[in-house]
């Protein structure tokens, strides 16, 4: 029998001693974050599926997977054999958690662990749910994990000033600004990118994200940090002192926020776990939920001016790496695999300075790999690249200054027209995007259009937004901001400012054939100002060739060849000086006038 089953099995014996009729295993952890460390990796060992976003439901007599479509390839085959029946979200026909327990008429019993579930979550499946009752008190399937991992505690750390750009008191001004407007006493914070950034301090409790397990408190006067006692050495324990922040103990935030917290406050319900928030509820402590929102996402997605000139030097640096590893894997003789090449890039990396790490495991995905968004080759489990196809490789790396993403696919041989024609589409489409023009105002909905629209009039789509903002040396997934086209009456769109950066990344995938992405980060800027209004534009922080070896002329406009070829002269006038002349020359070839 599969392991899987025999988990699944361990937990329905549990549900029916405690009289479960469904039991939820988010991707969670306490802050709902979206990578999350290996203690918390309770849905994977349950389900085997080991893609970012995916929630498993388990009834008393099956098991149902429901992830979006970054994932539905990688879903099919990681699924196999386990019985577990994969929910494909967004798909015709496909119900969201909430309204698949909702058809339901029976009255029902749903468990979970309350510190892994927002509360908006629970609080959608509440509302669409009328008879059912939540038993949220105990992390079952956690308790029934056989060698569990440890809970991660590694040193947390400072972040200088000349990295963080302003000081923790005037972050603290703004954020308790913003709290006045609202009436709040006090403001609960999970989001431990939030509190990272609040505090200008970083840590390595999960991988890619420089974040340290915590929660925060901030009210009129004071500060407060919960976080793990072992995380704090002397050197932290004086900052956060000279900082007037106090600490408690990570474990000790619940009985805290029961006991000692006064006031009516926010606490946002989408990044608050369903037992904080329950607490707080349920002594009537909060905010209006309509404007129950924290104001740290929006303050810290408007980079200030030290931020972006680091930002704009480490993805300098970073953008030279890539375009030596496009070199190599350009001219190379040796015979490459998907593990090769991804180790190569990851070692380039790591010679820039204040390298401290990758923000995300690279994605090094060669023919139909490519058409798994998040595919990732594995020593168990990866392909040898032969000279016909395509190579998609995307990958970022953290540094003290910024965090990078950047995403191309190259040709690695012979193509066909199919290949060729798609892979132009999707250039044109990212360009297009690149130099929008745009008034103050809009939001990444407005903008998704651009990148998409080649790829629309083809009859073809990919199954993800276009773009995403991306922290300092924080999370390489950042909001409140994105790009994308889908109307979602729940969530709220935000308005693109001066000082954002957001990632700009059209696709096309094909199951079983092919995946093609190109992706840059841009910043935005101030364009001009008139009597028509205030006008915002793009500026790319990255700066690698697109594979003029995949460009079919015939499908460009005249405009597109323009932005092809103005974007090459400035990545060659970037780039060149930190080359050889050997890489010199190959850069020269690869950004040249069509």
């Amino acid at each position: 029998m599969d392991k899987r089953n025999i988990r699944i099995q361990k937990l329905q014996n549990k549900m029916k001693e405690k009289n479960l009729d469904y039991y939820l295993i988010p991707t969670s952890d306490f802050h709902n974050s979206e990578y999350v460390g290996e203690y918390f990796q309770v849905r994977e060992y349950y389900s085997g599926f080991t893609g970012s976003n995916g929630s498993l439901l388990i009834s008393e007599e099956a098991a149902f997977l429901w992830t979006d479509g970054r994932y539905f390839v990688q879903a099919d085959k990681e699924l196999a054999g386990s019985g577990i029946k994969l929910m494909k979200m967004g798909e015709k026909g496909v119900p969201a958690i909430a309204d698949f327990l909702a058809e339901k008429t029976e009255k029902l019993i749903l468990g979970f662990d309350g510190r892994v579930l927002s509360a908006a979550y629970v609080e959608k499946i509440v509302k669409k749910k009328k008879n059912i009752t939540i038993a949220a008190e105990e992390d079952y399937a956690g308790n029934l994990w056989e060698d569990r991992p440890t809970l991660s505690c590694q040193k947390a750390y400072e972040l200088p000033l000349e990295y963080a750009g302003e000081t923790v008191s005037k972050k603290l001004q703004k954020v308790r600004e913003e709290m006045k407007k609202q009436q709040a006493d006090f403001l609960f914070i999970s989001k431990l990118d939030d509190i990272m950034w609040l505090y200008n301090i970083r840590g390595e409790d999960v991988s890619c994200n420089p974040v340290a397990l915590c929660f925060a408190l901030v009210t009129e006067k004071e500060a407060f940090l919960f976080i793990q006692n072992q995380a704090v050495d002397e050197k932290l324990s004086s900052y956060l002192e000279v900082e007037q922040i106090q600490t408690f103990p990570y474990e000790s935030v619940y009985e805290y926020l029961e006991k000692s917290v006064s006031g009516i406050g926010i606490a946002p319900a989408s990044d608050t776990n369903y037992r904080a928030y329950r607490i707080l509820m349920n002594q009537n402590r909060l905010v209006d939920a309509s404007v129950n929102d924290s104001p740290i996402p929006l303050l810290k997605a408007v980079k200030n001016k030290k931020e972006i000139a680091n930002i704009k030097e480490y993805f300098l640096l970073d953008s030279v790496c890539v375009c030596k590893f496009m070199y190599w894997l350009k001219t190379t003789t040796e015979k490459l695999d998907e593990l090769k090449v991804a180790k190569y890039l990851d070692d380039l990396r790591s010679t820039v300075k204040d390298f401290k790490g990758l923000s995300f495991p690279t994605i090094s995905a060669y023919g139909e790999n490519a058409a798994m968004m998040h595919y990732e080759a594995c020593e168990d489990s990866y392909a040898g690249i032969e000279k016909k196809g395509f190579l998609l490789v995307d990958s970022g790396g953290q540094y003290l200054g910024a965090t990078t993403d950047v995403t191309r696919t190259f040709a690695m041989g012979c193509l066909s027209r199919e290949e060729m024609r798609f892979f132009t589409l999707v250039a044109m489409g990212m360009l297009r995007l690149q130099n929008a023009v745009f008034l103050e105002g809009c939001t990444g909905r407005n903008l998704d259009i651009l990148a998409r629209l080649p790829l629309w009039e083809q009859g073809i789509d990919y199954k993800c937004g276009t773009g995403h903002g991306v922290g300092c040396f924080l999370n390489v997934h950042e909001g409140p901001h994105s790009i994308r086209w889908r109307y979602d009456k729940d969530a709220e769109e935000t308005i693109l400012k001066p000082g954002m950066t957001v990632t700009d990344e059209p696709g096309v995938y094909f199951a079983g054939h092919f995946g093609i992405r190109t992706e840059n980060t841009l910043l935005v800027v101030d364009k001009e100002e008139n009597e028509d209004g205030h006008f915002l534009c793009f500026e790319s922080l990255t700066f690698v060739p697109i594979d003029l070896d995949a460009i079919d002329l015939s499908v460009m406009e005249k405009k597109d060849i323009r932005l092809l070829n103005e974007y090459h002269r400035n990545v060659n006038e970037k780039i060149a000086p930190f080359l050889t002349k050997e890489e010199q020359m190959w850069l020269a070839d690869a950004t040249r006038e069509i």
